[in-house]
């Protein structure tokens, strides 16, 4: 199996961290066996020591394999996909899942079932067949690349798939959700960039989960599609042992805005199978709100969502605003409907 990909310089200058990261891999053979890693050169170079934030992310746990009472698909995109490929939740808009590949494979992903275990890409008549389907419901004005991540596709399938969309009239907004900038920030090149600039208005939103993601590398690649007049905005992942501490969320947020991203969305953890231990409580992320609202820049803080399953939508979470019966949340959804939230954590918690 290849760890180490996607990159044209070794950054490795720590060999004991190189060989600690190695070895881990090995002996976790059987939880890469189910939920396959990856990781790239440059990513696994911000790795400083074990168990570290960015260790947490990228390495499989032994714990993936413990978490038996959830569902690999919670949010059942499966049943909201009338043609293969696309997710149709909202009325105004649809999910492409374009690509299957990522530059780290994240042990939190919300598509865990699918990215790495060897589900295929969307092919060109899939692409043809998800089009049809757009165009022939003007309701949908906004659609969402995703997969996977988008920006791993070569600049030429992207720009066809870019060109496509842009083709349908009543498409307004495209938006591309990628780790890149994260992840693998030497792919965004000027050649991209002048690419993507052809498809306005075009947004991306990245998700960075700490401060130690951001780099002077990963800063340059915001840059660049800043400086494209592409908008940016970041969802961040609340996530246990990475990220539930309010000095973390506050420099990490503060931190955006300073790269030119706008802090978007601050999500609960989704309850996909395998990640429970990186869940915390509803309580935490909304002490975490409540800290930073009027410590720092409203620009900063974000919507603390959570993405109801069934398929039933995101909710903004805002402190002291919800109705709660024990660990039972009862939130309100787009349409207005009401729906029972059971706030789960960790039994280690």
């Amino acid at each position: 199996m290849q760890y180490f990909k996607h990159t044209t310089i070794n950054i490795y200058n720590n060999n004991t961290i190189k060989n600690i990261i190695i070895n881990s891999l090995d002996e976790q053979s059987q939880v890469s066996s189910r939920y396959p890693v990856q990781i790239s050169n440059y990513y696994a170079g911000l790795i400083k020591k074990q168990d570290d934030a960015i260790w947490k992310q990228c390495m499989p746990d032994p714990q993936e394999l413990e978490d038996f009472d959830q569902f690999p698909d919670p949010l059942n995109e499966a049943s909201l996909s009338p043609v293969p490929g696309l997710i149709h939740r909202y009325p105004d808009r649809v999910v492409l899942l374009v690509s299957n590949r990522c530059p780290v494979y994240c042990r939190f992903c919300m598509r865990k079932r699918l990215v790495g275990s060897g589900y295929a890409a969307m092919d060109e008549a899939e692409f043809r067949e998800a089009l049809i389907y757009i165009a022939a419901n003007p309701s949908i004005r906004d659609v969402i690349l995703s997969g996977g991540d988008p920006l791993m596709l070569s600049d030429e399938a992207l720009q066809r798939v870019l060109s496509g969309l842009r083709a349908i009239s009543h498409i307004s907004i495209i938006r591309i959700g990628s780790r890149v900038p994260v992840t693998l920030p030497e792919r965004i090149t000027p050649e991209l960039c002048n690419m993507l600039k052809q498809f306005h208005p075009l947004y991306i939103n990245t998700h960075f989960n700490h401060p130690a993601e951001i780099t002077d590398d990963s800063g340059k690649a915001c840059a660049m599609l800043a400086d494209a007049g592409i908008q940016l905005g970041n969802q961040t992942v609340l996530l246990k042992g990475v990220n539930d501490d309010v000095e973390v969320m506050r420099k990490l947020m503060t931190g955006l805005l300073g790269i030119r991203v706008k802090p978007y969305y601050l999500h609960q953890m989704d309850l996909v199978r395998g990640t429970a231990h990186f869940r915390t409580s509803v309580n935490s992320g909304l002490e975490i709100i409540r800290a930073l609202r009027g410590h720092i820049s409203g620009l900063a803080v974000p919507h603390f969502v959570i993405d109801l399953p069934g398929g039933k939508g995101k909710v903004a979470i805002l402190p002291d605003v919800m109705e709660r019966n024990g660990d039972m949340l009862l939130l309100r959804t787009y349409t207005g409907e009401q729906v029972a939230y059971r706030d789960l954590t960790t039994v280690r918690e």
